[in-house]
């Protein structure tokens, strides 16, 4: 019994540490060019579409869950000018929210 919850808590945690190497893998595939590693968006990128900061507390306080799921399934547009790609044929429900879980860990 012991040796069976040693083993099932094992296979647990290494599931949570594979979603979270998954998480920051889609981080740094999808969003780091331009909100970059840590989340300020001071990138070339990120500078020239003004992103917000993400380390922020107000940033984050005013970021809903759901404004940010929608957002990054269908993107952002301004007029005919896409600002951000939306990543719904390339990312799983899971993987969103996964990524806005991330996100808020930026918080300061």
């Amino acid at each position: 019994m012991k040796k069976t919850l040693i083993i099932t808590l094992g296979l647990l945690a290494a599931g949570l540490f594979s979603a979270q190497a998954d998480t920051k893998a889609n981080w740094e595939k999808h969003c780091q060019k331009c909100h970059g590693a840590d989340g300020k968006g001071q990138t070339t990128m990120g500078r020239r579409l003004k992103l917000k900061d993400y380390t922020d507390a107000k940033v984050q306080e005013a970021m809903k869950d759901d404004d940010m799921i929608k957002l990054i399934k269908v993107g952002k547009k301004e007029g005919d000018r896409t600002l951000m790609k939306g990543y719904s044929d390339d990312l799983k429900d899971q993987e969103i929210k996964d990524l806005v879980a991330y996100i808020r860990k930026f918080k300061k």
